[in-house]
């Protein structure tokens, strides 16, 4: 998992990712390809 400066260019690598906030962090989940996934905060 990368931890990112901005979560907005994590998003729109991939057509299904989704940011999610959990416990005060953002993150970037991806179910059909979890290599994208990001953590910010």
């Amino acid at each position: 998992m990368k931890v990112v400066s901005s979560l907005k260019s994590a998003k729109k690598r991939h057509p299904d990712c989704q940011v999610v906030r959990r416990r005060g962090k953002v993150y970037v989940i991806n179910k059909t390809d979890p290599r994208y996934k990001a953590r910010q905060g």
